[in-house]
């Protein structure tokens, strides 16, 4: 295998010499190169000529490299057989024979991203890492793991994370008098995620535009149907779809040289054989049939008009729900899709789009949203209406139909398309993707390159697109596709969703008669075989891994770790016409204006009303344009504005200093931009369209409850904080449940509290938006600063005049609370200010984390008791916190929390998972951000008073980590899972089920 040179070369100019279309390197053929300018990449697609693998090389400047390997899994029925593959291939391999490799290598590697992602017709496994040889054992763990899985031999890794039965035997009973139930880590999963209205809409709208497809299947897996599914089944589609000519690899980034990663693909993986191969072969030779052998279908999604469809669902009547959907034609037409993403967007993307406004004027339920759905053979567009009135669908559709005939035929305004197409384009060249880009690239090739091997690129590229697209707006392109999609659709669907309070109720009957017939026809033997089995489980999830088997799985040491990535110093510009905070960042022609301004003259009753101030800029008129005028034209000049609240906890415990933020970007031919629209909003917005106030207000209501339902994790971390913390109790009045309790109260009695509203608002307005204790940001180049403050003077601002109301902010109190949600899974947390409880905090306790969270809670808490996600986590000195996710149970939760201090008080680590602890907590440290996100970091640590190299302590701290200080943590866990107060969101049941005495609340009403 050929050794990278450590003298680092352009990996662009390396690779163009390397793959020259036609030659062949290390087993693959290079069948095509070309750049895509947008990603500043050459993009090569190669094909291995023994196993027929497909392979797409990015290369391109970017120290986080990435690797993926994705196969197309189109689901067959609702079992989630494809989901609870990915789960299960993770569990051990040939090579790394340990229980949980994939938990093994985020506690050990330097990886930037590490998961696996089921999506309705695909299932990828990306992986993404600044060290080249951390990703080559990254993609050595992966490869093994989806082609040599152990789930061959290990049927219990299917048991755990699909499902098996239990019975739960009271005390002195027989197991005939015990309760027989479910369980596993995918049907647990699964009751949390089809608790979301969004989810089961969305599920239904696939069926009802793609009958007799695998689109009409729910690919995560229907917890009433998982059950169906059998261990030979599980075994029997691993082996079909889980083949070489039946994959995508992806590798993105900066390899010093892309022969090194080849010659491994091919040497280790390609070129031999693999569990699924060898399983296909022992089927054929049995004389399967080639159909037997194959993957499944995808189907064809023929077009269909699904007229008016209804589902029913428990849930609170607010989340009454009504979908429209229509197709936009094939996915190898990405850039129809584009174009019909823009056109959508134009007329949806905000309270000010024509379709939108007409939607909301019409008064048929709360809020609008929107999105494209790319990753499907048929992407499609859907419209969905929330908080939906009874028998509105019909009405809805026929608007939806008479707005766009009016728009067709009078024009979609040029303004708004230009503003989309602008903020697009910001987008593109900011390529800020939320996680590692090489992953989000690897993703986003799979829109095409999973129909059509001709088209493996053809979703990466953009830019002739939007040119074209900026010379249809003048002509008709925009009001004919309109046409087309809508007026003229033979291919879309009305959906429905119904609240009802009967069928939970029936389905927990269904499931619990079920479950009771299945027991009554057992015999004592196989009630017995039940026991033993779960017994079996549980030993096995309890045992260690073999050493000699740990020793298989690569690792880094800390010696791998490279210093410290080095940061230019914040500069506090004390000359400028308001104090700035300097960042040196590169940022490819964009810049950031980021201005704070001081909320510590807020009353803590008025506190609330700065949140819907922020919520409402941007959303109504200003002194000289209309709200409608104004949405577009900050679109067409702004990469994104935003007004928020931030709290900046400060190094005494008592203390929090909460700001309202102004955040703008631009490109950086747009700086005069940057500097007067974000002024022009926050000085000039008019408070007096009560309607669209109150249509804003509702959204924020149906925004907090959606989170609630499917980020209840969040919201438990910081109640229970705020029982503890004064930071926090500000938190609560600024977005929490007494914030939520507030928007809601306002709305009941909006009409008699409208006018008072505005006033205060308007008062707001004055007193906030001064220079007293206003603080500036800006990220961008010297010239494009000179210019921001050229343009910007003292952005209007002047001292305040308006009697300052002093912040009191409430003592915190313990209210140990359980917030009822309609959900068939529960949400605890356990949280505190370690300094409240006198427990100091360092670097150390970030390393004692990540043992925690996957050393023990994952285990316990996800493995054993079937959460979907659980953690500890330390921030620093300021915050540690135990919370689960999609949790089927609370006592037992909160039972092994209990347990976690004295698991870290008798640990005992080898010296390599010793130093994988600390490697995967500095590596999380170090992790490169985009300049937007280390621009709020930077600033965060300014205002909440860190020491000028508290990081760089902190990382110290990290790498000086051993055995002993972490041991030496053990009693002070056990103090946080004793003394830290909890808080519980979850469904009555759950909550009801719990032996503790929780404050029970029933949030939504």
């Amino acid at each position: 295998m050929p050794t990278p040179s450590t003298e680092h070369a352009d990996p662009r100019a390396t690779a163009h010499a390397l793959l020259e279309p036609g030659s062949t390197v290390c087993g693959f053929t290079v069948e095509s190169r070309e750049t895509i300018a947008e990603l500043d990449a050459d993009a090569y697609v190669l094909r291995h000529a023994t196993s027929g693998a497909r392979l797409l090389y990015l290369a391109c400047d970017d120290e986080n490299k990435a690797f993926a390997i994705a196969f197309k899994t189109p689901p067959a029925n609702d079992t989630g057989v494809f989901h609870i593959l990915e789960h299960s291939v993770l569990c051990g391999s040939a090579k790394f024979p340990v229980k949980e490799p994939f938990v093994d290598l985020i506690k050990s590697s330097m990886q930037t991203f590490l998961n696996a992602m089921t999506y309705p017709d695909k299932t990828i496994y990306p992986v993404a890492s600044t060290n080249e040889q951390d990703l080559l054992n990254l993609m050595d763990v992966y490869m093994d793991a989806v082609l040599n899985p152990a789930i061959y031999t290990k049927p219990s890794i299917f048991q755990q994370e699909g499902w098996h039965y239990e019975l739960d035997v009271p005390d002195n009973a027989t197991p005939r008098e015990g309760t027989l139930c479910y369980n596993g880590v995918v049907f647990n999963e699964m009751k949390g995620a089809l608790s979301d209205p969004m989810s089961v809409l969305d599920d239904a709208m696939c069926a009802a535009l793609f009958p007799g497809t695998a689109y009409a299947c729910e690919s995560g897996g229907d917890p009433r149907h998982i059950p169906e599914l059998t261990y030979e089944e599980f075994i029997d589609t691993h082996a079909r779809h889980y083949n070489l000519p039946n994959s995508y690899i992806t590798l993105y980034g900066d390899f010093a040289d892309i022969r090194r990663e080849l010659a491994f693909l091919d040497e280790r993986y390609l070129s031999q054989e693999n569990a699924a191969s060898a399983c296909i072969a022992r089927r054929r030779a049995e004389g399967a049939s080639p159909e037997e052998l194959g993957p499944n279908e995808l189907g064809d999604p023929a077009p269909v008009v699904c007229a008016h469809k209804t589902v029913r669902m428990d849930t609170t009547p607010e989340n009454a729900l009504v979908g429209i959907a229509y197709v936009l034609g094939d996915a190898l037409d990405a850039a129809r899709t584009v174009a019909a993403d823009v056109l959508f967007e134009s007329i949806l993307g905000s309270n000010e789009a024509p379709l939108k406004k007409a939607i909301l004027a019409a008064d048929l339920g709360g809020n609008v949203v929107s999105y494209t759905a790319p990753t499907y053979a048929k992407p499609y567009e859907i419209i969905i209406l929330q908080n939906a009135k009874p028998g509105v669908a019909d009405q809805l559709q026929q608007l939806v139909l008479d707005e766009c005939a009016r728009l067709v035929r009078e024009g979609i305004p040029r303004e708004r398309l230009e503003a989309v197409i602008s903020g697009n384009e910001y987008a593109l060249r900011q390529r800020d993707y939320g996680t590692a880009d090489g992953v989000a690239l690897a993703c986003d090739a799979l829109n095409t390159w999973l129909y059509s091997d001709d088209a493996p690129t053809d979703a990466l590229k953009y830019a002739d697109t939007y040119t074209k697209l900026r010379e249809a707006l003048e002509g008709d392109f925009f009001e004919q596709l309109l046409a087309e999609l809508v007026l003229e659709s033979d291919h879309h669907a009305l959906v429905e969703l119904v609240p009802t309070g009967d069928t939970p109720a029936r389905e927990a009957s269904d499931e619990a008669a079920r479950l009771a017939a299945i027991k009554d026809a057992m015999s004592d033997e196989d009630l017995q075989q039940v026991l033993d089995t779960v017994a079996e489980l549980r030993a096995q999830q309890e045992a260690e891994d073999a050493p000699e088997d740990r020793a298989k799985l690569p690792r880094l040491h800390v010696a791998d770790i490279g210093p410290a990535r080095p940061e230019p110093a914040l500069v506090v510009d004390t000359t400028a016409p308001i104090p700035c905070l300097r960042h040196d960042i590169p940022t490819r022609r964009l810049a950031y204006a980021l201005t704070y301004f001081d909320l510590s003259h807020v009353s803590y009753a008025e506190l609330p009303y700065v949140k819907v101030l922020c919520r409402l800029m941007q959303q109504l008129a200003t002194d000289r344009r209309s709200a409608a005028e104004l949405d577009s034209y900050i679109g067409s000049n702004l990469g994104f504005l935003s007004f928020n609240t931030e709290i900046f906890q400060q190094p005494n415990a008592k203390l929090a200093r909460p700001m309202l933020t102004v955040s703008a970007g631009a490109l950086s031919e747009k700086i005069d931009m940057l500097a007067s629209i974000p002024r022009e909003v926050w000085a000039e917005t008019v408070f007096e369209d009560t309607d669209r106030i109150r249509d804003v207000l509702t959204q924020m209501r149906i925004g907090m409850e959606q989170a609630f339902i499917t980020a209840g994790h969040q919201a438990a971390v910081g109640r229970a904080l705020s029982y503890v913390s004064p930071a926090a109790v500000v938190a609560e009045q600024l977005g929490g449940v007494d914030f939520y309790r507030f928007l809601r109260d306002t709305l009941d009695h909006f009409d008699e509290q409208a006018e008072g509203l505005c006033d205060k608002l308007r008062e707001l307005q004055t007193r906030i938006f001064t220079s007293t204790g206003t603080m500036a940001s800006f990220t961008g180049s010297e010239k494009d600063y000179e210019r921001y403050w050229s343009a910007a003077g003292n952005l209007g601002l002047e001292p305040r005049t308006a009697p300052a109301k002093e912040l009191y902010v409430p003592m915190p109190e313990p209210k140990h609370e359980a917030f009822v949600i309609p959900s068939d899974v529960c949400y605890v947390a356990r949280a505190s200010d370690p300094r409240v409880l006198g427990i100091a905090t360092d670097g150390t306790w970030s390393v004692a984390a990540g043992a925690l969270t996957y050393g023990y809670l994952w285990n316990e808490i996800r493995t054993k008791g079937g959460a979907y996600g659980c953690w500890f986590r330390s921030a620093i000195d300021r915050q540690v916190s135990f919370s689960t996710y999609r949790d089927p149970a609370i006592d037992p939760t909160l039972k092994r929390i209990a347990q976690a201090g004295s698991w870290l008080k008798h640990l005992k680590v080898d010296q390599a998972t010793l130093e994988g602890y600390i490697v995967s907590t500095v590596s999380g440290l170090d992790a490169p951000l985009k300049p937007y996100a280390l621009t709020k970091r930077r600033n965060a640590a300014y205002f909440g008073k860190r020491p000028a190299h508290f990081r760089e302590q902190a990382r110290e701290e990290m790498l000086a980590c051993t055995e002993k200080r972490l041991r030496a943590l053990g009693d002070d866990v056990t103090r946080i899972a004793a003394e830290a107060p909890a808080c519980v969101f979850g469904g009555r049941d759950i909550i009801d089920a719990s032996a503790e005495n929780w404050n029970v609340v029933d949030l939504l009403g």
